[in-house]
């Protein structure tokens, strides 16, 4: 009997399975889906205790092509992204236990700088989601930040100490993103590729064209990159250049302005890294500069307050219209949610109103002469706009503070690696790399997608990538 079991286990199987079915459809209705649902879950379980390097890869895939269950119609308090939020958790899940189970994490990895910044982050988010003024809101806002971290950083020197899963991780999110860009141009092109219909062809997959164009311009001069090596084979390379030339058609369709700015800004900082310009020096030009504009900010805003071109009619007026502060209903609405934010963090500067609940928050802190034709009394339209004044808001000065060094950190780990790594080949990827990261801390200022699995898994990833080319790949002189 049990040599009878052993060879037809499978059959057996399905046929326990055939007839369950059947027993949920006449007994069972309500439990349809999630019988169904099962064997997917018991696949997930077992791929990710057994080969756990290649679920992050169908991780990688998946994320772009996840869809809320507010874009399904289901959510009403809390929203979830399918399938990949529940696979993140999973993924925390089993690394916790097997941490506990048996040590797995490299202690230089958890002492790595940037690792550090980001403990202190979740240190302090966890204690403002505690004095909260919402704390079931900012628990579940730190909770999902966890996963996030856990799935899409903490994993990672388990997948990116080889190179070739380095290069597979761009290239299936490259492959989900290329489906979801193949969608949206096809929808959109139904609307003789319309600037207003930009912003809602690219649902179910993103919430708008904003993110659509910041997680393009993160993996632009990644795929770019990937050309110029030598060891990558030329099928790779040809469909590496495919998906540099698709996304870069993309992102002008999209009429993301913010991301065509990230990728402006992450030229000018290649051309930089051309010139072996060192880091402090660009840190001081920076910082100079901002001095500069502090010191003739009226001028400058007279002269921003003459340009009334709005986003509409075309490329050109697209662009024109990034710096126009006068009229364009978009540009206004940021000033207004980033004035609501100063005003939240006035009246709490130290530990903020909490993660997550400046959404909830923002609407009584609007002025009358603040309001656009988009703005709502209530609140309801998303968050700050900002990677770095929602922290403001949220968490207090500390919460800003560590982003910016987090910033200012990952910035010197690219420069410094640069500069650094002996192989030619792995330089050229880490410049694509860092680029591709720099984009979102630029896209950063003018809008916050961390909080959505989207952005957060290439955005971690890549910080991730930075961490081990710097931990476990050879570099020219450790003194540099």
């Amino acid at each position: 009997m049990g040599k009878i079991i052993k060879l037809y286990l499978f059959e057996f199987l399905i046929l326990a399975y055939i007839l369950g079915n059947a027993y949920v459809l006449v007994y069972k209705k309500d439990y349809f889906y999630p019988y169904n649902l099962s064997p997917l879950l018991i696949l997930l379980v077992y791929v990710g205790v057994m080969h756990l390097q290649k679920l992050v890869l169908f991780l990688a895939f998946a994320t772009p092509l996840a869809i809320s269950l507010k874009e399904l119609g289901f959510a009403e308090s809390m929203d979830l992204s399918l399938p990949t939020e529940p696979i993140m958790a999973g993924i925390m899940l089993l690394y916790i236990l097997n941490e506990l189970h048996k040590s797995m994490t490299d202690k230089k990895f958890v002492w790595h700088t940037i690792s550090v910044i980001i403990i202190i982050q979740l240190a302090w988010m966890f204690i403002t989601s505690l004095t909260s003024t919402e704390i079931g809101i900012s628990l579940k806002y730190f909770v999902a930040r966890l996963w996030f971290i856990f799935s899409c950083y903490v994993i990672m020197p388990h997948l990116f100490r080889e190179r070739k899963n380095l290069i597979n991780f761009v290239l299936f999110y490259g492959t989900g993103l290329l489906i979801v860009v193949i969608y949206t141009t096809v929808k959109h092109a139904a609307f003789n590729f319309n600037d207003k219909a930009a912003d809602w062809v690219v649902s179910p997959f993103y919430n708008d064209h904003t993110a659509y164009g910041a997680a393009l311009a993160m993996f632009i001069p990644v795929c770019f990159s990937f050309i110029f090596v030598k060891t990558i084979s030329f099928p790779v390379k040809v469909y590496s250049f495919c998906l540099f030339v698709v996304f870069m058609g993309a992102i002008i369709l999209s009429f993301a302005r913010a991301g065509w700015l990230s990728l402006v800004v992450a030229l000018g900082m290649y051309i930089t890294l051309v010139l072996k310009i060192k880091f402090r020096t660009l840190l001081i030009t920076v910082a100079a500069g901002g001095v500069l504009f502090y010191a003739f900010q009226t001028d400058i805003l007279i002269a921003l307050g003459r340009n009334n071109t709005d986003a509409e009619g075309g490329f050109s007026n697209n662009i024109e219209s990034v710096s126009n502060i006068k009229t364009d209903a978009s540009n206004l609405e940021r000033l207004n949610r980033w004035s609501c934010a100063i005003r939240m963090w006035e009246d709490k500067p130290v530990l903020g109103w909490g993660p997550g609940t400046y959404m909830f928050k923002y609407a009584p802190y609007q002025l009358s002469k603040d309001k656009t034709i988009i703005s709502t009394n209530f609140g309801t339209n998303g968050n700050a706009h900002s990677e770095y004044l929602g922290p403001l808001s949220e968490q207090g000065v500390p919460g800003l503070i560590i982003v910016l060094v987090l910033l200012l950190a990952s910035t010197a780990l690219g420069y410094r690696l640069i500069y650094s790594i002996r192989d030619k080949e792995i330089k050229i990827i880490t410049i694509g790399l860092f680029l591709g990261l720099m984009t979102y801390f630029v896209h950063g200022f003018l809008n916050n997608f961390l909080d959505t699995d989207k952005l957060s898994l290439p955005f971690w990833g890549f910080l991730g990538a930075l961490v081990c080319i710097d931990l476990y790949y050879p570099k020219a002189d450790p003194e540099v």
